[in-house]
């Protein structure tokens, strides 16, 4: 946050923009961002390096990485104006790329439908930011702008291996800088995306990297894990192998060229298509999106072999959801039937309809099924889950599967179900000598493993705690073990850890052996958790959907323990003046032990309490009478009642959060007062929130703040005393 940062980010890293709902709303940028974006501008102005490859994974914001960088190069004085040319590799990117640009109100934007109007453009020298697509630079004709404060900006620059494109835009544009951006790391094999872009002056090929694990860390985009789930269907073993290993071999296929594919394998193409193995994979299917998916109000995408492929998959599914539960997105083609392209041929309006409504959290819409389309350039942060059962490798399947890796509320990793054996080998499919895009592929026997370790390091925080004790008893107790902000914290970094596992297991039966101990665990966990308004460190962010089902589930677990309650007033002290029993004036010392331990902190009940305990010593020693000692006694206690209705119209006047403070500290002892801040914290973040301008007429108003009430007392805190409850709910009435 040093000055020069800072305004850089407000000058050149600040944007406004819309979101789909047309809601205008403020972007700055992530780290990633910032520093790529600076990287690209320094190395143009330095001008002795005329390229460069950017290595940023899928979903890290590649997009606004360009804008960021464009905006910042339109405005360097010293680059004299340049011409920034976005060039993306297809016509769906090219409209996200546009409008990104377009949302965000960056002045002297052209996008250009073809090479001659973009040759047009540099022969008239025209110094804007042109968005561009990729292929239309086969035809460039050689020297089309010699000026030397062009920036081409290419994105997925790893696609631009096919022919000589690299080479061709460099001749059209012989003294421009060319960076390349790409999600996935370039294949070593892959020369023409490091001859393009990649500097020898740049460790390792990339100017910048952003990685899976860089990401993972930040929170930009979440884990992935994968589940193998080959369906066993008794056909010819041998011929199928053998057709198999060649249809893994295939790149990655378009739908025309995976159907020819087909035809030629005919064998392959029975067997993975076989009615008995589909029906047996869309039952696993609906199992386990029904199991796994629907309860984190999650959703799916089902990619299939071919298109036909497709049809079959959703005929079946048909079978288990309703019809507008799931939607084919394919291409038809000039030899397919009348028949076939009237019902399953999509143009692109209807395409965009199809997406927007899968992305609708309210949708019927919870399955796209799809073999080419959408498996890149698609966002989608609702998909969790690919059930994936056709051959993919590389560039393609890494782009695929990170279709599921976007941030989403309740959602904790992207899970990739395989039929189709893609991740038998790995490295294989991952064809590329970077170790960290391994590692992005993790197994979920690897986490069963990791579970019972786990429960044993969170679990150790709260060592000799019994957990059987319920209630605020019980919580007390786990939170006497953790009384500092580093024990919390680390109680806090654990147990997210196994919430997390918890979660990606889910629901998996190992979980039952620790149900007990988990319930436990996030009873604790939500009753240290600051309040809503105060979150502080990531630490305490949210929690999983089954995580946050299991302690709403749970919040009536065990009665909590009723605290006495001593009455004070005039009438009992008279009392006890009258008949100076000893039985009643150890009772009345008592009380009295109890208030000031009530009012710990407040200077007079201090000095109330030194004399109380000067008197006690007296009567011990002998040095005044059992009346004289019962007599002094309740002299103390009309001061006590009388300090404490003065304190009363002192919190009158005072704010509404000192008021429910008093009224929650009668509750306990003098060992808590941590507590009740942070149950009056909680109280007074939630119902600022709930509240509204004469709440207090109205049915709803006085719905939603009880309800919020006992959120926090009966759900967090275990605290289910009635009295208690109205009491404060006539303070907030009051005083909010």
């Amino acid at each position: 946050m040093n000055p020069a940062r800072l305004l850089d980010i407000l000058q050149n890293f600040s944007l406004f923009t819309s979101d789909k709902k047309k809601r205008r709303i403020k972007v700055i940028p992530r780290f990633q961002q910032y520093e790529g974006a600076n990287k690209i501008v320094e190395r143009v102005k330095e001008g002795r390096v005329k390229k460069g490859l950017i290595w940023h994974f899928q979903g890290s914001g590649k997009s606004l990485l360009m804008v960021f960088a464009a905006q910042k190069l339109r405005k360097a004085a010293d680059l004299k104006s340049p011409t920034v040319i976005v060039l993306v590799d297809r016509t769906d990117l090219d409209t996200q790329i546009s409008g990104i640009f377009n949302a965000a109100d960056i002045a002297n934007v052209e996008t250009t439908e073809n090479i001659n109007e973009l040759q047009t453009m540099l022969e008239r020298d025209t110094r804007k930011i042109i968005i561009s697509m990729i292929h239309k630079f086969r035809d460039a004709k050689p020297n089309m702008n010699t000026r030397d404060n062009i920036i081409v900006l290419v994105d997925e620059a790893h696609r631009t291996q096919e022919g000589d494109l690299g080479r061709t835009m460099r001749a059209a544009l012989p003294n421009a800088f060319l960076f390349g951006l790409t999600g996935t790391p370039v294949n070593k094999a892959d020369k023409n995306t490091f001859w393009a872009f990649g500097s020898e002056e740049d460790a390792g090929g990339y100017m910048s990297r952003y990685t899976f694990q860089d990401s993972i860390r930040d929170n930009a985009t979440l884990p992935l894990h994968f589940e193998p789930r080959l369906v066993d269907v008794h056909v010819d073993k041998e011929t199928i192998d053998k057709a198999f290993a060649a249809f893994k071999e295939e790149a990655a296929l378009t739908d025309e060229e995976a159907d020819a594919l087909n035809q030629k394998s005919a064998k392959m193409a029975a067997f993975l298509k076989s009615p008995e193995r589909v029906a047996k994979i869309v039952e696993d299917i609906a199992k386990h999106f029904n199991e796994k998916v629907a309860p984190h109000g999650l959703k799916a995408m089902i990619v299939t072999p071919d298109r036909f492929g497709c049809v079959q998959y959703k005929e079946e599914l048909d079978k288990y959801f309703p019809t507008e539960a799931s939607a084919v997105v394919i291409s038809t083609s000039a030899n397919d039937t009348l028949e076939f392209k009237q019902k399953w041929g999509i143009d692109k309006s209807k395409q965009e309809k199809i997406v927007d409504e899968f992305n609708g959290a309210q949708s019927d819409l919870k399955f796209i099924i799809v073999t080419a389309k959408l498996l890149t350039g698609f966002d989608a942060p609702i998909v969790q889950t690919m059930y994936l059962d056709k051959s993919l490798k590389d560039h393609t399947l890494l782009q695929a599967i990170c279709r599921t890796n976007r941030l989403y509320p309740q959602k904790s990793f992207g899970r990739i179900v395989d039929y189709f054996g893609v991740f038998d080998d790995a490295a294989k499919a991952l064809q590329f000598d970077e170790e960290s895009v391994k590692k992005v592929i993790s197994n979920l026997s690897e986490l069963r493993s990791k579970l019972p370790g786990a429960m044993r390091e969170t679990l150790a925080h709260f060592a000799g705690v019994d957990r059987t004790i319920a209630g605020f008893e019980g919580l007390e107790a786990a939170q006497d073990a953790i009384k500092t902000d580093e024990q919390k914290d680390a109680f806090a970094r654990d147990y997210k850890y196994v919430s997390k596992l918890w979660e990606s297991l889910s629901p998996d039966i190992i979980l039952d052996v620790y149900n007990a101990d988990y319930k436990w665990l996030s009873q604790v966990f939500e009753s240290v958790k600051p309040a809503s308004n105060n979150i502080g460190k990531l630490l305490w962010f949210s929690l999983g959907a089954q995580t946050t089902k299991l302690i709403h589930e749970n919040i009536h677990v065990g009665e909590v323990h009723q605290l006495e309650e001593f009455v004070l007033d005039a009438d009992v002290i008279e009392e006890i003046f009258n008949n100076p029993d000893p039985k009643n004036a150890k009772k009345l010392e008592k009380i009295l032990i109890k208030r000031f331990q009530r009012h710990a902190g407040n200077p007079k009940f201090k000095k109330l309490s030194e004399r109380l305990e000067e008197l006690r010593d007296k009567a011990e020693r002998g040095l005044i009478t059992s009346i004289e000692f019962v007599k002094e006694l309740c002299k103390l206690a009309k001061e006590t009642v009388q300090a404490e209705k003065e304190l009363e119209e002192l919190i009158q006047e005072k704010t509404p959060q000192a008021a429910l403070t008093e009224l929650f500290l009668e509750l306990k002892t003098d060992q808590t007062p941590a507590v009740v801040e942070r149950i009056v914290n909680d109280i007074d973040a939630i119902v600022r929130v709930v509240r509204f301008p004469g709440w207090q007429n109205s049915n709803q108003g006085e719905r939603e703040v009880q309800s919020s009430l006992r959120k926090i007392l009966w759900a967090k805190y275990k605290i289910k005393d009635q009295v208690l409850f109205d009491r404060a709910y006539a303070y907030i009435k009051e005083y909010y």
